[in-house]
């Protein structure tokens, strides 16, 4: 049976000679895999070229609840991301993305807000011209929320700590290590008002941004303990050097 749907390309990998695997976030089936050839003629119906990290496409699919690997009839881009595959910075963030939503995201239920959420960001890294070197930041941050684990934002106060096991803002030191500091919960605090919209407005210096996102980094493992290393990490690291 033949279904359409949207979905959002997070990993490949190669199956054999011949086909390749693409994990992608859909619509209508939540995270699933397809299996694409590696090699077509130039009339077929599925271009692996189209199967860029980040891709958002629109799908004919063959989809067997009974199936792990799910087939493609036709796709093409919802809309074109030329900033995304060209621009250097932008590409390196969307792989970075990719690989961060290919590690958390393993629901095989459709999710509308997380999907809407995934699909308008694409969209704003796409033709964001302003504030890039925050978009990750504050994407992880918004990402939280969609998977349920968002920080209570409301309880900060002034000389108040961020207890990360928790996710709350405390007066006291927690009993436990996966705290921040007050200096540290201020700068926290301060991210959380940060939006795609007002991105733009902050400015932290390549020591902070590299320690803010190591204690994102460290909020997601506590609270998705499956969640690694991200190898890409590295890579956009030294592209705000």
């Amino acid at each position: 049976m033949l279904s359409k749907t949207r979905g959002i390309v997070l990993h490949s990998i190669a199956y054999n000679d011949k086909y390749s695997i693409i994990y992608m976030y859909t619509e209508a089936f939540g995270r699933a895999s397809y299996l694409v050839a590696r090699n077509r003629g130039k009339k077929t119906a599925v271009s692996k070229a189209l199967f860029m990290p980040l891709s958002v496409l629109e799908m004919e699919v063959e989809h067997l609840n009974k199936r792990d690997l799910h087939r493609i009839k036709e796709t093409k881009l919802c809309y074109p991301l030329t900033e995304l595959f060209c621009n250097p910075v932008k590409n390196v963030l969307a792989l970075f993305l990719a690989e961060v939503l290919f590690r958390v995201v393993k629901e095989t239920e459709p999710d509308a807000r997380l999907f809407g959420f995934l699909y308008e960001s694409i969209h704003l890294l796409e033709y964001a011209e302003e504030g890039i070197a925050n978009f990750h930041l504050v994407f992880l941050l918004r990402l939280l929320s969609c998977l349920g684990i968002y920080p209570n934002a409301d309880s900060h106060k002034a000389g108040y700590y961020f207890d990360m096991m928790n996710g709350v803002f405390c007066d006291t030191v927690p009993v436990h290590r996966h705290y921040l500091d007050k200096e540290e919960s201020l700068v926290f605090a301060r991210l959380l008002k940060m939006s795609f919209e007002n991105m733009s407005l902050y400015s932290f210096s390549r020591q902070d941004r590299v320690r803010i996102i190591n204690r994102i980094f460290e909020y997601y493992r506590l609270h998705l303990p499956e969640f690694p290393e991200i190898k890409s990490f590295s890579v956009l690291q030294s592209l705000f050097d």
